[in-house]
């Protein structure tokens, strides 16, 4: 604080692009993480970055049943949901840190 009780603006300033430029750095870091998900015992496998972007999905031959694709599909909503859960604690653990320090400034999940 300066006197009279005002911030000094030079000073928010600063920490302002300094927390613009961490954020920034935990988004690409999240971008270039890969988390995966499965289901069926790992008959399904789905693979997405830690932004959430899907990859891929392995699906194990054993899990192929011509008589029965509702399970198969199921498995693969399920795998997804895995990776998309693992995902979101992903970035949990990486911008919750740099959330808390701005006082949550709105943003989503935090």
């Amino acid at each position: 604080m300066r006197p009279g009780g005002q911030p000094d603006m030079q000073q928010l300033m600063k920490q302002a692009q300094k927390m613009q430029q961490q954020l920034a750095a935990a988004q690409e870091q999240l971008a270039q993480a890969e988390v995966t998900g499965t289901a069926g015992g790992g008959m399904v496998t789905a693979t997405m970055t830690g932004s959430g972007e899907l990859t891929a999905i392995a699906i194990s031959p054993q899990a192929v049943d011509p008589d029965d694709v509702e399970t198969l599909q199921d498995l693969v909503v399920a795998a997804v949901r895995d990776a998309n859960r693992a995902a979101g604690e992903l970035t949990q653990s990486t911008m919750g840190p740099l959330a808390g320090g701005m006082g949550g400034m709105g943003l989503p999940g935090f």
